[in-house]
């Protein structure tokens, strides 16, 4: 949101302590491996080199989630050859430096496409496919303020999935970014990022970076964005096209900060944050990231068993007497979204998931 879990979870925490936060899990960031164990590394940080219906959603079910090193060796998926595996093969230069305040043309789908190319030098191709898609996800209510529409027409989806996918890249479905993983179809990206309502100024964190769209669109939204992932080379290769693009010209990207890691505990020296978005599935809510979420904030959050989550909106609210309420909503109206499972990261590397 990013991108991109299978599995939801299931809110189960009520108390004061657990204070309720939404988390988005990408896919990639939650999923490991359960049998093969692989040394884990330290967690790493990487600042910018700048300094309605159910989504359709991918694969999932209640087995071992598939085996994911932490610490795999560098393939050609790496930081290395970011710009040789994801990506469309020509490559924008933006003319018009990004502001916050920027909004192409919503009238028609020519003077969208006539604005994105003079001001960010875009695929007139993929522009087309992305007003169809935007045309398509206002309709369904996926796009539910203004910011969100603005922050989902600015970003080049493209430049986050894989190239033997491109012509794929505004699908509905989810799709492969390879290591086990994928990117979230833009119809759940961008209800989960619509619920958060996000303003520039806040401080938002997502668990699983994925591919780096959900990200890429939270980094049009706000200034303060931090995004953690699991599985090291595809956290390694999301940073490095991210290096990519804002070398392009693509500075709104320069305020994205990543992490390799577990994110299950959140990102403690940077919180507390006003907004919490978790891709992959899990029964409960992290207590990590509910402790870092702020009185006032909101976290997206699949939540439930394997295979039956609910994505959540979690509302954090200080009483009248000084304790702390947690509310919370099935942004879906109770429809089930499945999404992959939230693994966790141990001494031997990526080892099962969170579930209790």
């Amino acid at each position: 949101m990013g991108d991109n879990q299978w599995m939801n979870k299931q809110f189960v925490s009520s108390s004061v302590a657990s204070v309720a936060v939404l988390a988005v899990c990408v896919m990639s960031a939650c999923n490991g491996s359960s049998k093969t164990a692989t040394p884990a590394v330290p967690a790493v940080e990487t600042k910018p080199s700048s300094d309605a219906s159910a989504p359709t959603s991918a694969p999932s079910s209640g087995a071992t989630p598939v085996a994911v090193p932490a610490s795999a060796p560098s393939t050609p998926e790496g930081t290395s050859s970011a710009a040789s595996t994801v990506g469309p093969n020509r490559k924008a230069r933006p003319s018009t430096v990004f502001a916050y305040d920027m909004a192409p043309p919503v009238d028609s789908k020519e003077h969208f496409i006539e604005w994105m190319v003079t001001n960010r030098d875009e695929d007139p191709k993929f522009l087309a496919e992305r007003w169809d898609r935007y045309q398509a996800m206002v309709t369904n209510g996926d796009l539910l303020n203004e910011q969100t529409r603005h922050a989902f027409l600015l970003t080049p989806r493209e430049e986050f999935v894989r190239k033997n996918a491109q012509t794929h890249s505004y699908d509905h479905n989810f799709l492969d970014i390879g290591f086990g993983v994928t990117i979230s179809g833009p119809h759940a990206v961008g209800r989960m990022t619509s619920t958060l309502d996000i303003k520039k100024g806040d401080k938002v964190l997502e668990i699983g970076s994925g591919s780096g769209y959900q990200s890429a669109m939270l980094g049009h939204l706000t200034d303060k964005v931090w995004t953690i992932e699991i599985i090291k080379p595809l956290a390694e290769r999301t940073r490095g096209v991210y290096d990519g693009l804002i070398a392009r010209g693509y500075s709104e990207y320069s305020n994205v900060r990543t992490k390799q890691a577990d994110g299950y505990f959140g990102w403690e020296e940077a919180g507390p944050f006003d907004k919490i978005v978790v891709t992959c599935g899990i029964d409960h809510v992290p207590p990590a990231l509910l402790q870092q979420l702020k009185v006032g904030g909101i976290m997206v959050i699949p939540v439930g068993p394997p295979g039956a989550q609910h994505v959540l909106k979690v509302t954090k609210e200080a009483n009248p007497d000084g304790t702390v309420k947690i509310a919370r909503s099935d942004i879906y109206n109770g429809k089930v979204v499945p999404f992959v499972p939230f693994t966790k990261l141990e001494a031997n590397g990526i080892v099962g998931t969170h579930n209790k």
